[in-house]
C-alpha cells in the first residue's frame, strides 16, 4: 500500500467515527493551543522589555552613579567628592574604550506652570547635547542647547510631549497639534524659554491603536479602553520620556543648585555620569578602564558604583528562558496527555478490527503494512488535532486580549506553530507504536477466528 493510500485510508478511518475522533484529538487541540498560545503571551512580553530597554537608552549605555562608601574606607566618607565635572574631564581625556560621555545634574521637585496650569515635572535635568544620543531622544520641532546657552546659563528648556499636553493641551483636546517653541514657562517661579520638544515616544501597539483610531474616529469618539489585567508593562518608559525636560547643565547649576540647599552650602555634583562604549564586545575592558580613571581622581575612594543596561538584557533573557521553560513544561504535559488519549483510543479500535486485520493478512498484507496503516491513522488524529489547536490560539489570544488586555499584545510566532505541530506528530508516532505493533504482530487464523 502505497504513502497515498495509507493516508486516505486514515482519514477515512477519523471520518467514519467523527465523535470519537474528536474526542480523541481534544487533548492534542488543547495541548497545541496552550503552546502556542503560551508562547504567543512570552513574546509579546520580550517585545515589551526590549522596547522598553531600548526607550531607556539602549544595551550599550553605563550609567556612573554615587554609593555609599565600602565599610572598610568609611574613615574616608567625609572626603567622598561623588560625580564631579572632574570626572567627566578625566573620562573624557583617558577613557577611549567610551565613545560618549554625558553628565547629567537633576534638579528635583520642579514645578511648571503656565498661566492657572501647574504640573510636577518627573525628569527635570541640566543636561549636554549628547543627552540626545545617550538616552536616545529625537527632536522634533525647534532646537537643542547651544555652547552659548551653556556659557551663559540662559534660561531655556526643551521639552517632552507629554509636558507640552499638561500646559497647552494635548492633539486629542485641542482637535490641532500645538508646537509651543518660544513659549514662556515657569520653572519654580523663574521664566524659561522653550527652544525645542522632543518628539511623542509611544509602544508599538500604542502607535498601531493610534493609527486604527484615525481610521475609525468614530470608534475612537467613544472613549479610551478601560485598562485592567496585567497591567501597564513597559508603557512606563515612554510616559517617563515623553515628561523629560531639559536644561542647559550650567543653567541648572547657576538657577537651582548654586544656592545651596537649606544650610546654604552649594552642591556641584552631578547626578550620574551616562557613558556608552565604542562596542559590546569591548563592555568588560571598558568598564575596568572607566573604573581605573575615577579611582584615580576619587584618590582611592570607591563611592561610585556602575549601572548597565547589559544587567537588565540578561534579566530580560533568564526571564524570558523561564517562562519558555515552564510554559513548554505545561504544554508538553498536555500533549503527553492527548497521546496517552490517541493510544487508547486507538487499541480499542484495533480491537473492533481484529477480523479486519485478519482478512487483510489472510489476503497478503505484510505485518509491515498493518502497521504502517496503524501507525499513520496515529498520526493523522495527531496532525488533525495540531491543525485544529494552532486554530484555536488564535482565538485563545484574542479572547485573552480582551479578557485581560495588557500593553504588550500577544505574538504568534510560525516558530511556535512549527514545534507545536512536529511535537503532536512526535506524539502521534508514540501513541501508535504499541497498537501498531499489537495489530501487526496478529496471527490471521487467530483473528478470522475472533468474534
Amino acid at each position: 500500500m502505497t504513502l497515498s493510500n495509507t493516508l486516505i485510508v486514515g482519514l477515512k478511518e477519523v471520518w467514519s467515527h467523527k465523535f470519537r475522533s474528536v474526542l480523541t484529538m481534544l487533548g492534542i487541540i488543547l495541548g497545541v493551543a496552550s503552546l502556542v498560545g503560551m508562547a504567543a503571551i512570552i513574546k509579546g512580553m520580550e517585545n515589551g522589555m526590549r522596547e522598553t530597554m531600548i526607550a531607556m537608552g539602549g544595551a550599550d549605555r553605563v550609567n556612573v552613579d554615587e554609593q555609599e562608601v565600602p565599610a572598610e574606607q568609611e574613615h574616608l566618607a567625609d572626603q567622598a567628592p561623588g560625580n564631579t565635572m572632574a570626572d567627566v574631564e578625566a573620562l573624557r581625556g583617558c577613557a577611549p574604550l567610551m565613545r560618549l560621555v554625558s553628565p547629567k545634574m537633576d534638579v528635583d521637585d520642579i514645578v511648571v506652570t503656565r498661566g492657572d496650569k501647574t504640573f510636577m515635572v518627573w525628569d527635570a535635568a541640566g543636561v549636554w547635547p549628547a543627552a540626545l544620543e545617550m538616552y536616545l531622544h529625537t527632536l522634533e520641532h525647534g532646537r537643542f542647547f547651544t555652547d552659548l546657552d551653556e556659557e551663559n546659563a540662559n534660561p531655556v528648556c526643551v521639552i517632552g510631549t507629554g509636558i507640552r499636553d499638561e500646559l497647552f493641551g494635548s492633539p486629542e483636546q485641542t482637535g490641532q497639534e500645538i508646537i509651543p517653541i518660544g513659549e514662556i514657562i515657569n520653572l519654580n517661579g523663574q521664566p524659561f524659554t522653550i527652544v525645542g520638544m522632543f518628539t511623542h515616544y509611544e509602544s508599538e501597539q500604542d502607535r498601531k491603536k493610534r493609527e486604527q483610531a484615525k481610521k475609525h474616529p468614530k470608534e475612537a469618539q467613544a472613549g479610551p479602553a478601560r485598562r485592567k489585567g496585567w497591567g501597564r508593562g513597559g508603557n512606563w518608559a515612554f510616559e517617563r520620556k515623553n515628561l523629560t525636560l531639559y536644561m542647559p547643565l550650567n543653567t541648572a547649576w547657576v538657577r537651582f543648585r548654586a544656592a545651596g540647599d537649606a544650610n546654604g552650602i552649594p552642591d556641584n555634583r552631578l547626578s550620574d555620569i551616562g557613558l556608552k562604549v565604542t562596542s559590546l564586545d569591548q563592555m568588560e575592558p571598558a568598564l575596568q578602564q572607566t573604573r581605573n580613571v575615577l579611582m584615580f581622581v576619587h584618590h582611592g575612594i570607591e563611592d561610585f558604583r556602575f549601572r548597565t543596561q547589559e544587567n537588565q538584557v540578561e534579566a530580560i533573557n533568564k526571564q524570558i528562558h523561564n517562562a519558555r521553560m515552564s510554559g513548554g513544561v505545561i504544554a508538553a504535559i498536555s500533549l503527553l496527555v492527548g497521546g496517552i488519549g490517541i493510544m487508547n483510543i486507538m487499541l480499542a479500535s484495533i480491537n473492533e478490527r481484529i477480523r479486519e486485520i485478519g482478512i487483510c493478512k489472510a489476503v497478503g498484507a505484510t505485518g509491515l503494512s498493518i502497521f504502517i496503516q496503524v501507525l499513520m491513522e496515529s498520526i493523522v488524529i495527531a496532525l488533525l488535532g495540531a491543525a485544529l489547536g494552532v486554530a484555536a490560539s488564535y482565538g485563545f489570544v484574542r479572547v485573552l486580549e480582551q479578557i485581560s488586555p495588557t500593553a504588550n499584545a500577544p505574538v504568534i510566532t510560525p516558530a511556535a506553530m512549527s514545534i507545536a505541530i512536529l511535537f503532536s506528530a512526535a506524539v502521534g508516532v508514540f501513541a501508535g507504536l504499541f497498537p501498531a505493533l499489537k495489530a501487526a504482530r496478529l496471527h490471521p487464523i487467530q483473528a478470522l477466528r475472533y468474534e
